[in-house]
């Protein structure tokens, strides 16, 4: 094992507030359904089609909403925090000789601003794409670039499509519990580990 790649949302930062303020923007703009404060545990355990439906966002719609959406984010990135643990973590497994990446379909602005905001200087790459969904190919064109095999390389990630991406490519990959989707959404896909602490994942590499 050599390299570590986390997701960036709902893994490394908590950003559910700055996520719901930018959507409830744009929902007043394009008339879609708000979310509520009260609705957000609820959300987890919906998938994001499922969302979608919801909230009566066609998916086609993504690409050109994705740009505004991250857009408003930038605008509170003082208000995205880091989750309780994670500096701590980020340097020990740096201390110990692992390659750290973020890949995340955020903006790659805004992690650069939070991580230079949070005094993070352990990670190495910042790779993004707008593309929601195809995680897999972005984690395979990472894996050619590096020269590494999927048995080099561990996902950190708290989404049903991030652990689809990892088995298509063949990486192992940790689901962390305090992110974006719920165990009820995950349990199917079966991901390699789950842990419910930034402590954990240490133990687990």
């Amino acid at each position: 094992m050599k390299h570590i790649i986390f997701d960036f949302d709902g893994t490394l930062a908590d950003s559910t507030k700055v996520f719901m303020s930018a959507w409830n923007n744009l929902a007043d703009k394009y008339h879609y359904k708000k979310i509520k404060l009260e609705e957000l545990e609820s959300l987890k355990k919906l998938s994001i089609m499922e969302r979608s439906k919801l909230f009566n966002f066609p998916m086609y719609k993504m690409p050109i909403f994705i740009p505004q959406f991250y857009r408003l984010y930038r605008q509170s990135i003082k208000d995205v925090h880091l989750i309780d643990g994670m500096k701590d973590l980020l340097k020990e497994l740096k201390k110990k000789g692992y390659t750290i990446t973020i890949i995340s379909s955020n903006d790659k602005e805004n992690i650069l601003e939070f991580l230079k905001l949070n005094k993070i200087d352990t990670v190495t790459n910042v790779i993004c794409s707008s593309r929601i969904f195809g995680k897999d190919k972005i984690i395979h064109k990472y894996l050619k670039d590096q020269h590494l095999k999927p048995s080099e390389v561990i996902y950190v990630g708290d989404e049903q499509r991030d652990i689809v991406a990892c088995k298509k490519v063949g990486i192992p990959i940790i689901w962390v519990s305090w992110g974006y989707d719920a165990i009820e959404v995950v349990r199917a896909e079966k991901p390699d580990y789950k842990v419910y602490a930034p402590a954990e994942i240490l133990e687990i590499i």
